[in-house]
């Protein structure tokens, strides 16, 4: 079977830069650890992560599979613990989130974000101290309200005047008194795809520090003597490398700190610079340094403060992605092998945009290997695709493989520890794959693949 590999002074060279193909790796074999989990390596050509042999996974759990290394995901967790020690580390659970996590979080010492009663069952589930819980959305339902009151959640974060007015009537009505924060769009322009950046005004989430709603809602806490308002939140998006904009958003939260103070001669003791921090996906990809980051931020917010004459509040971060992505990979197995003649080759899995729907959805890049073998083949151009009916069902754009990729070999997807599971579907009526730690040669599956059954049982 020929194998298109574009030569130079084809017409790729016409095009502009971010047009043109990918050039080939020196080495396709290789596996970079800044991409992939740290357990990772090659043993007898396949990949193996957390000692196990990709191949055993594939013949003891099927594929698609979502494979987790346990030791780098507990390892990144200890390092947000070690790197913001005094401060508060709350994980991110949307970014990936079951009962397993749950222990894991609770072992190494973190708190935990939920966006919806759901997330907060599979916390209590499993013990997890609700004081540790901070509650988050933009859209919370009076059932969600009481279900978080009634568990004794740690922190509330209001995101609009209505929410604010129904915590408060929900709070009387049940007797609490629950620590609330108030979600301030601050304005800083986050360096993000539009969809996951969330602190400029014309957006959904939040109360705008520019028009003055933060303020008002400040005004509106305040006046509800059942609620107990102890800090600000700010999150200015996610897939950020860059701290400049946690410095912009921190220096105008204090101006804030400092205007509630004045206004109101209330010193609030926390601030919450939530999470957002990104992590390498492809060759190339920079992501932030933990204990640099941890230092960085401390030292803005301490300069801030006191430069407004500000005791240093609270600090706490909200990582998602640096904790759990990095540690995951997602195993295919090649079905077709279809060549473009004079374009690219479209390798088909047996997965897609039902079980990593981030490509499509905001043109997320990742990178990917030949993981049952290594080959000495020249690299062919080529798209990894899925199995959905959708043009745009495509998992990695445009990377290379070797030339002599056949159906049943398997393919590994770096990063996709964060995202992918959270917003998978059952679109095509695909089940939804399971989830297995690795760990020491071992493997256990944390999270069941569903089945047809799964997928008919509710139906009438």
């Amino acid at each position: 079977m020929s194998r298109f590999v574009h030569p130079a002074g084809d017409r790729h060279a016409e095009m502009l830069p971010h047009e043109r193909p990918p050039v080939a790796p020196a080495d396709l074999n290789r596996i970079n650890p800044a991409i992939w989990p740290r357990t990772s390596t090659r043993t007898d050509g396949a990949l193996t992560v957390g000692g196990v042999d990709v191949r055993d996974l594939a013949r003891e759990h099927g594929t698609p599979l979502y494979v987790l290394d346990e030791a780098d995901v507990r390892s990144r967790m200890r390092d947000y613990a070690t790197a913001f020690a005094g401060s508060e580390v709350h994980y991110a659970g949307k970014a990936f989130l079951c009962k397993e996590i749950v222990r894991w979080l609770h072992d190494e010492g973190l708190g935990l974000d939920v966006a919806s009663s759901g997330e907060l069952a599979v916390a209590l589930s499993v013990g997890f101290p609700a004081e540790r819980i901070t509650m988050h959305g933009n859209n919370k339902s009076a059932a969600e309200l009481t279900r978080a009151l009634e568990a004794g959640v740690g922190h509330i974060v209001a995101d609009s005047y209505e929410e604010i007015a129904r915590l408060g009537y929900l709070a009387e009505q049940l007797g609490k008194r629950p620590k609330v924060m108030i979600r301030v769009t601050t304005g800083v322009e986050a360096h993000t795809h539009e969809f996951i950046a969330t602190a400029h005004d014309d957006q959904k989430f939040g109360l705008s520090l520019n028009t003055g709603a933060a303020a008002e809602a400040v005004r509106r806490v305040l006046a509800l003597p059942q609620l107990e308002l102890v800090g600000l939140h700010s999150h200015i998006g996610s897939q950020i490398v860059d701290t400049a904009g946690f410095e912009v958003a921190a220096r105008r939260l204090t101006a804030l700190l400092v205007q509630i103070k004045q206004e109101h001669g209330v010193v609030l003791p926390e601030l919450d610079l939530g999470g957002g921090y990104g992590i390498a996906y492809v060759e190339g990809d920079e992501a932030p340094d933990i204990k640099e980051l941890a230092d960085s931020l401390r030292e803005i917010v301490t300069k801030v403060c006191k430069d407004a004459g500000l005791p240093v509040p609270r600090l706490t971060v909200e990582p998602g992605r640096t904790v759990v992505g990095p540690g995951g990979i997602t195993l295919y197995e090649v079905g077709t092998v279809k060549d473009v003649e004079g374009l690219r080759t479209y390798v088909s899995i047996d997965g897609g945009m039902s079980d990593n729907v981030r490509t499509a959805l905001y043109g997320a890049e990742y990178t990917a290997v030949l993981a049952s073998r290594e080959s000495t083949a020249e690299p062919m151009l080529s798209r990894l695709v899925g199995k959905h009916c959708e043009s745009g069902d495509i998992i990695v754009r445009d990377f290379h493989l070797p030339a002599d990729l056949a159906p049943g070999d398997l393919i590994a997807v770096a990063a996709t520890g964060a995202y992918c599971r959270s917003l998978a579907s059952n679109y095509n009526y695909l089940p939804r794959p399971a989830v297995v730690a690795v760990s020491g040669g071992e493997s256990r599956v944390i999270v069941r693949g569903e089945t047809e059954d799964d997928l008919l049982r509710g139906q009438l």
